[in-house]
């Protein structure tokens, strides 16, 4: 009995080393496309255009795989979804590794994106093996290890493909990949307890159908002109899709995703704020890889390689990892609901800089570092909303859904980037005019103002409407208490408050 206890003692030691382990493998493998998309133009004899699917193929798949994986893995078989979920991305990592061809690469970066489908249950292991006090600082550090991966995963694959060559770099996915599959065997624990969930196929169906039009669409705009009928109608029947979804969700009694939920102002307010929050992060990474590589010759780039560009992004991630450690210093003295708006203004801060003072190596590192930790801080805190807010059992399928906002967000600020550098080039010209990108600094700007204004403003909207949404159409689940509050029925759901009253903002709400 003793050595058993001391056996789960050891596990739960490095569960939450594992996790991160495993999230920020996924991560790095996702961005495996961006730095190599040249290599790929040139190694499969493909247009740019369609070297590009290299990286949109993974997000299309990945904005269908984790709402599955989500729900799947709110029951009974999370452990093998996770390991699944592993195995499907380290096969990924062998085909796109292989020299077979473009097709083979493309499905193999195709598998690779259901990795991205790990990350929130990851979380959602976390809060159901670790107590409170470590659940919390777990479910924060995992959130950052999307953004932080793909900081790390740039210069990565930019070194090894510099010096290895291009499959030498989808070696690296696959090798590990396996690697994070053995770890996630020896350490994620059984869900058996969890009661089994029945699987929404027609809604899933639906809302994979309706992501990958509308994830197309974005990131096709370029190239089929955002005026264009094919696109038009794309994103009309994908809109229409996906609003045929909430419907379609609302009637189910075992829904893919819960949208009920939705209707919680803290679910609503973490949802709004992280598809922002991706819109203003991918458009960052989008300047910046691009600026730093442009040729001096074009009077404000800086001339880098491919490497260095990637190498600018490590301030970034190491950054992004400390607000990790910073952030729950700032909800115990401000709140948590106070940390969103000043993430936000920290990357006001360092959009402005980029837009007004970006003409040395060292300004772009210091922009790289004060934007880490700004996007660290805002994803530090806001699967905490959910966690705080949703059932036990519906954690997996929240945070997946939250995760695929977050995708589309990355989508948006792409192809927002694109359209405004396509904007102020001149015909006939490769690279934008310098105003361009300092038009696309100030547009960030505006982003991350909305996503400020959007964290104060929404949960004091949605104060006095939440609790009678839920009412009427109330969740069939019964809400878990977490520490600090007090139980209140309401429907079918038992929500804790603090001894506060209602008017509370969710950060007050979400305590420390």
């Amino acid at each position: 009995m003793i050595r058993h206890h001391r056996v789960r003692a050891a596990s739960g030691r490095i569960l939450v080393p594992s996790l991160v382990f495993v999230g920020m493998v996924v991560a790095v493998i996702s961005s495996l496309g961006a730095p190599l998309i040249p290599a790929v133009a040139a190694a499969d004899n493909v247009s740019l255009s369609d070297a590009q699917w290299s990286l949109t193929i993974s997000f299309l798949v990945s904005a269908v795989a984790t709402p599955l994986m989500g729900r799947l893995g709110d029951g009974p078989h999370r452990r093998a979804v996770i390991l699944t979920g592993l195995g499907i991305v380290t096969v990924g990592g062998v085909l796109a590794a292989l020299p077979l061809g473009f097709a083979s690469l493309l499905t193999g970066r195709g598998l690779q994106g259901v990795g991205l489908g790990l990350v929130p249950l990851g979380m959602a292991v976390a809060r159901d093996a670790l107590p409170v006090e470590r659940a919390r600082p777990a479910v924060a550090t995992l959130s950052i290890t999307t953004a932080a991966g793909i900081g790390l995963g740039y210069p990565i694959t930019g070194l090894i493909a510099q010096y290895g060559g291009l499959h030498a770099a989808f070696w690296f996915g696959a090798a590990v990949s396996a690697l994070a599959f053995v770890v996630a065997t020896l350490v994620i624990p059984s869900s058996a307890h969890h009661p089994p969930r029945r699987l929404d196929a027609s809604g899933a169906v639906l809302l994979g159908a309706a992501l990958t039009g509308l994830l197309l669409a974005i990131s096709e705009g370029g190239s089929w002109g955002w005026t264009s009928a094919r696109l038009v109608v794309v994103g009309a029947l994908s809109l229409a899709g996906l609003a045929g979804w909430v419907l379609l969700e609302l009637r189910r009694t075992h829904p893919l995703v819960e949208v009920r939920l939705l209707r919680l102002r803290t679910v609503f307010t973490a949802d709004v704020t992280v598809l922002l929050t991706g819109v203003g992060f991918y458009l960052l990474v989008s300047l910046m890889t691009r600026f730093v590589q442009t040729p001096l010759s074009s009077g404000y780039g800086l001339g880098a390689s491919t490497t260095v560009a990637g190498l600018v992004l490590l301030p970034f991630s190491a950054a992004s990892l400390a607000a990790s450690k910073i952030a729950p210093a700032l909800v115990r003295r401000v709140s948590a609901g106070a940390v969103t708006p000043i993430g936000s203004g920290v990357m006001v801060l360092s959009m402005l800089m980029f837009t007004y003072a970006r003409d040395n190596l060292w300004e772009i590192i210091v922009i790289m570092g004060i934007a880490g930790l700004g996007v660290g801080c805002i994803l530090a805190v806001l699967p905490g909303f959910i966690v705080g807010s949703v059932p036990a059992h519906e954690t997996g399928s929240a945070l997946s859904f939250n995760q695929v906002l977050r995708y589309i967000g990355f989508a948006v600020g792409s192809a927002l980037s694109a359209v405004v550098l396509q904007a102020h080039t001149a015909p006939g010209r490769a690279l934008p005019e310098g105003d361009g990108y300092t038009v696309a600094g100030l547009t960030s700007c505006g982003v991350w103002v909305l996503t400020a204004a959007v964290t104060l403003v929404l949960p004091r909207l949605r104060t006095r409407t939440s609790a009678r949404a839920v009412r009427e159409e109330p969740v069939h689940a019964v809400r878990e208490e977490v520490d600090g509050g007090r139980p209140r029925q309401i429907g079918n759901i038992v929500r804790t408050v603090p001894n506060v009253n209602d008017d509370a903002s969710p950060g007050t709400r979400m305590g420390s």
